[in-house]
This record gives C-alpha cells, sequence and structure tokens, in this order.
C-alpha cells in the first residue's frame, strides 16, 4: 500500500494558509487491510477510515460511476486496482486534486499548481455536472479563498449554469445547502458563497427570496452593493459570529416575521440561528423607530429583546440588525440609556403603594425618563 496527502491539506499548505486537519488517499488497500493495521471504519457507503492514534481520515482510491440522482447516486470502485490518478479524477476542483508523497513531492495530474497560481477554480472533468454539491463547494471555496481573489473559471462557470438549467440544484437537501452556507460564514469574504451562487442562477432555485432582494440595488449612501450583501459586509467588518452574519443577510430579505419563519423552516436552520433572525426580526421596527430618537421605541424594544433580565443578551440581534445600516446609532443609544433604565428599582415603587398592571405602567415610565435624561446629558437628544 501506498498513502499520499490529499486534497485541503496540500492546496492550503501551498497557498501558506493553516493546516487545521490532512485527509490521506490509500494505494492499493483494501478493507480487511486496513482493519487489519488498526484503522476503523468512518462511513457505512465510502471506504474511509479513522486512524486509530490520530483520527484522520484514511480513504481508499476510488473510482465513482454516476447511477442514480443527486451527490449520492454514484457507484463506487474502491478496488486495490485504482490508480492515484484516477482517485484525483474524480474530484471537484484541480486546485484540490493534488497530492504529496512521504516525501513530499506533489504529484499534480491536473494543472492544480498552475490553478493555484493563476487564482482559478477549475473543474477537473466533465464528471464535474454529476454532482450538484460541486456547485456549493466552489461557492465555499470562493468564499475561503477570497481573500487570494480566486474566480470561478469560465469553463466552470458554464457548467454551474448548465446544471441548474437541468435541474440538478433541486436534489441538494437543506441541511446540506446549511451546512455549506455556515461554513462559508466562517471564512473571510462570506459574502462570495451567495455572488457565485448568484451569478450561476442556482440562489434563484436554493433561496428565491435571497435571489430576489439580491438583484436590489441600495439606494442609501450610494452603495453598490445589493442590501443582503452590504449588510454581511457589515457584519463581517464588525466581526460578528457565523450564526449573525447569515442572520445580517436573511433579514435583508425578509418581509416579514413569518416570512423570516418560513425561510428558516425551508433551509432547516439549526435552533440557535433561527431563534436569531427571530429576535432581529421581531425588533427590527422598533429598531429603526430607535434610530429616529423615539425613547418609546427604544424602551420597548430592550423590553422586546427581554434585556431587562439578568442575563439578557442584546449584543446578537442587535449586531443583525445594526449590519442593515450603513450609519448604526441604536447601539450608542443602548450603550447609554440601558444602564439608567437598569437602575430603576420596581421595589421603590412598590413602596408607594403600586402594585399589579398599574406598577408595571409606571415602571415603563420611569425607565423612558431615565434613558431620555442619559441621552440628553449625552447630547444625544434635545
Amino acid at each position: 500500500m501506498k498513502i499520499y496527502l490529499v486534497g485541503g491539506a496540500v492546496r492550503d499548505g501551498l497557498l501558506g494558509i493553516p493546516v487545521d486537519e490532512r485527509d490521506w488517499v490509500v494505494v492499493g488497500g483494501d478493507p480487511a487491510a486496513m482493519r487489519g493495521l488498526g484503522y476503523i471504519d468512518a462511513d457505512r457507503i465510502f471506504p474511509v477510515f479513522l486512524h486509530p492514534d490520530t483520527g484522520e481520515e484514511y480513504a481508499l482510491a476510488r473510482r465513482e460511476v454516476k447511477r442514480g440522482e443527486g451527490y449520492r447516486g454514484f457507484e463506487v470502485d474502491a478496488g486495490p486496482d485504482v490508480t492515484l490518478e484516477e482517485d484525483l479524477r474524480r474530484r471537484d476542483l484541480t486546485i484540490n486534486a493534488m497530492a504529496q508523497d512521504s516525501a513530499g513531492t506533489l504529484i499534480d495530474p491536473y494543472g492544480g499548481r498552475e490553478d493555484l497560481d493563476a487564482g482559478l477554480l477549475r473543474h477537473v472533468s466533465e464528471a464535474f455536472v454529476e454532482d450538484p454539491l460541486r456547485v456549493l463547494r466552489i461557492a465555499r471555496f470562493a468564499a475561503k479563498l477570497g481573500t487570494h481573489n480566486f474566480r470561478v473559471a469560465h469553463g466552470t462557470h458554464h457548467l454551474m449554469r448548465q446544471m441548474v438549467e437541468n435541474g440538478e440544484m433541486g436534489h441538494l437537501k437543506g441541511e446540506r445547502l446549511w451546512r455549506e452556507m455556515m461554513a462559508a460564514m466562517r471564512t473571510a469574504r462570506p459574502w462570495r458563497f451567495f455572488e457565485v451562487l448568484h451569478r450561476c442562477n442556482a440562489l434563484e432555485v436554493l433561496i428565491p427570496s435571497l435571489a430576489v432582494a439580491m438583484d436590489e440595488v441600495s439606494a442609501h449612501a450610494g452603495e453598490a452593493d445589493s442590501p443582503p450583501i452590504a449588510a454581511l459586509k457589515r457584519a463581517t467588518t464588525a466581526g460578528a459570529d457565523a450564526s449573525s452574519r447569515l442572520a445580517a443577510t436573511l433579514l435583508a430579505c425578509a418581509s416579514s416575521a413569518s416570512g423570516a419563519e418560513g425561510l428558516m423552516s425551508q433551509l432547516r436552520a439549526d435552533r440557535g440561528t433561527a431563534q436569531l433572525l427571530r429576535r432581529a426580526m421581531a425588533g427590527w421596527p422598533l429598531y429603526r423607530a430607535a434610530g429616529q430618537g423615539d425613547v418609546d421605541a427604544l424602551l420597548e424594544l430592550v423590553g422586546q429583546w427581554r434585556g431587562f433580565d439578568r442575563d439578557a443578551d442584546l449584543d446578537a440581534p442587535l449586531s443583525v440588525c445594526e449590519a442593515q445600516m450603513a450609519q448604526p446609532v441604536v447601539g450608542s443609544y443602548l450603550r447609554l440609556a440601558l444602564p439608567a433604565a437598569r437602575a430603576v428599582s420596581a421595589a421603590g415603587l412598590r413602596e408607594q403603594g403600586l402594585s399589579g398592571a398599574e406598577l408595571g405602567r409606571q415602571l415603563a415610565v420611569v425607565r423612558r425618563d431615565a434613558m431620555r435624561r442619559a441621552l440628553q446629558a449625552a447630547g444625544l437628544l434635545t
């Protein structure tokens, strides 16, 4: 058996990007031999094994023949006669179809190094069109390698459009789309994920409301970016986490709370991101009013987001809403006014004989006045 380092570890190593995980391909092996060496089965369908000590993945070299629909419709041959070149040929992009042997020698049968130097995301073979997941992967790599100015090769872009026209995107499950989106949101230029999908018309099938919103150009401050992309860029610049970045993008294309709820269901969103988008959507009208100096709206926004609870976290929904504005001010208002409102004690009002609904109403009045005074003292309100 011969073992080679393959895929992303080779690509990132050549680019000088820190290598987070390493994948290996085994040529001339079989499952029995791998198990005999202590490797552990890692997949029920594909011949992939985990190293008993490092936990890294070792896959038997394999050929794949398309027999059915979607990204699972492949017949796999992982016999010991499969060559390294055959295994690399089934991969999506040339920059992912390189290998290194134990001496570090680069094995590059499909011109990956040349495309790496040119900043091109290019398909290895015409078999690219057999797997719709590759459209998402190219979009994710465009985001991951965005700081290196990678772009999709013209021929590859043509194949992606062809796959969309042939209905291949319909075979992608919402869970897989969500997983690829979240991975893209963790990159330095996550907006490239959506831009690539939009340009090949895949976004129109996968997230129609986002595709429509991306066709709109913001009229604010002469921005060239569409509202969702502008929001995503602001959230990224502000250092927001992946969930907040995605929620900021989707808030810019959700027209109502029910629309946001339907979008989260369609995309099979994780619970945390779905809840964040719901909170941001519920507070968005109040956020906009508060940004115009409406102290009542500011107080109601805090209540909507349960900002008077001891363990309340306003930062996440605030970051999602602030990403919608070129010059947000509500965060500044809250930093000044919220401590003043929180300092108001319901105990003092109870000592005045107030209780029940009347206590709640008077507490809101006193908190609102405290917020107003704090903003006036800072010169933010007249």
